[in-house]
């Protein structure tokens, strides 16, 4: 949901349209509850240890990635074509302004809301390597938009990898 944030600057409102459009209430009421969901992922800032996500909890979330990647699609893979080109030539995604600033807002996302403290994010410290995983994460980010992108995204969750 990083990636998908850093793309979109309204990312937090259409998560919340997702859930109406996908009819999620029941399983997602507000904000609050949005929230309180994504703040169980253990290498957050503001972790919530107190319970797990219920298996449809994290249906929904699934859900509502799957729904915002679709709707980014086209930025998505343009992004992704700009940084194979950068890539062939030996630059840096700094070289194009787009790139750039997806890149730099999934950092200042990563770096305000996940816990230094935690190993596997400390391992991100510098940018280089932060750039690396939101350049990552948008390739992964690109096989949750077709149709059968959620039981792709699911499946990832268990095995590792968005095939």
């Amino acid at each position: 949901m990083l990636a998908l944030e850093a793309l979109d600057l309204n990312a937090s409102e259409n998560m919340l349209a997702s859930i109406q459009e996908l009819q999620l209430q029941p399983v997602i009421q507000n904000r609050v509850t949005l929230w309180k969901l994504r703040n169980t992922n253990p290498l957050r800032r503001y972790s919530r240890r107190s319970r797990s996500l219920s298996l449809s909890e994290a249906k929904a979330l699934v859900a509502i990635a799957c729904n915002l990647a679709r709707q980014q699609t086209a930025t998505i893979r343009q992004l992704l074509l700009v940084q194979e080109q950068l890539q062939s030539q030996q630059l840096s995604p700094n070289h194009n302004i787009q790139l750039a600033n997806y890149c730099e807002r999934f950092r200042a996302h990563f770096r305000s809301r996940m816990n230094s403290n935690r190993s596997a994010v400390a391992a991100y410290k510098d940018n280089e390597r932060l750039d690396e995983l939101a350049l990552d994460l948008l390739g992964q980010v690109l096989f949750c938009t077709g149709t059968a992108g959620i039981h792709r995204f699911w499946s990832s969750l268990f095995d590792g990898e968005v095939a």
